[in-house]
């Protein structure tokens, strides 16, 4: 009996007066316990799917069962409480407020949830231990590394201890070396807790860390490997570190060039335009510092 299961799922978008199908009939199990990898081109439906299953979106049709839960007939409020027992959810862009520090980061969904105030200080001391950032608790984001920072929003997605952790490219933005440190813990959390973990990445030494592989590729599922089984099937299907980190710089061109234009069309003030210009082009570097490295 699978704990996720997605049947036929479809959502399609309206941008104006074209459609776009994110997903055609996509059908996915998981079984509970299960650590796997959604991996995809660019505009495959990979985060469509983690947005559907974990109750950010609503799909056009088909179903999507977590448990004993079905989440596709849902009301707001019933998602709302849905997210907040049963769904961590992991994003590449952390999510965490810049005035809190590693605690209150972590404290917050349990706030949000009602949770007392001494379970829940026990719950951030216990978080904290996890993810080795026991002597950080006090730094707020910007006195972190990004692993840090990453780790914190592992130990966020944890707060109220839901069954499911959804993660997606949580190690897009980080070096190799960080990336390996990020995947042990959620391997970690997978194999001592016993946390389904879905996890959305571009990278096959990431995918690799998991139980099983899925390839999304234009809206469906079209094939699914065990990490040997990836391995053996070649670079026509894994794109190599270097590659994969050449996409990634690509898209933040891209970003930084949209960025630019809306300036321009004055639809971003100064200072959030100078922030965000600052966050890409640290990024980009970043990744080309990476790709470097590996004699890219």
């Amino acid at each position: 009996m699978p704990f996720i299961d997605v049947k036929e799922l479809v959502r399609v978008y309206r941008m104006g007066s074209v459609e776009v199908c994110a997903l055609r009939g996509l059908s996915m199990r998981v079984a509970e316990g299960e650590l796997v990898a959604v991996m995809g081109p660019s505009g495959s439906g990979k985060t469509t799917l983690l947005n559907l299953v974990g109750g950010l979106d609503r799909a056009t049709a088909g179903e999507v069962k977590v448990g004993d839960t079905d989440v596709t007939f849902l009301s707001r409020d019933e998602l709302v409480m849905y997210r907040r027992r049963a769904v961590g959810h992991i994003f590449q862009t952390l999510n965490l407020v810049p005035t809190l520090s590693a605690a209150e980061n972590i404290a917050l969904p349990m706030i949000v949830k009602k949770v007392p105030r001494s379970e829940r200080q026990d719950r951030v001391n216990q978080l904290l231990k996890i993810v080795k950032l026991t002597d950080r608790a006090r730094h707020k984001p910007d006195e972190l590394s990004g692993g840090e920072q990453q780790r914190v929003a592992i130990a966020a997605a944890l707060a109220n201890d839901p069954p499911v952790i959804l993660a997606n490219e949580p190690t897009g933005e980080l070096d190799s070396e960080t990336s390996k440190v990020i995947v042990d813990f959620l391997v970690d959390i997978n194999q001592k807790f016993k946390k389904t973990i879905i996890l959305v990445t571009h990278n096959p030494i990431v995918a690799a860390a998991t139980q099983r592989i899925l390839r999304i590729e234009d809206g469906t599922i079209a094939a699914a490997y065990t990490p040997a089984e990836l391995e053996r099937a070649g670079e026509g299907r894994a794109v190599s570190f270097v590659d994969q980190m050449l996409q990634r710089v690509k898209k933040l061109e891209k970003e930084l060039e949209h960025l630019d234009e809306h300036f321009r069309r004055g639809k971003v003030t100064g200072d959030d335009y100078t922030n965000e210009r600052l966050r890409l082009k640290a990024a980009i570097r970043g990744l080309e510092d990476e790709i470097h490295r590996h004699g890219g």
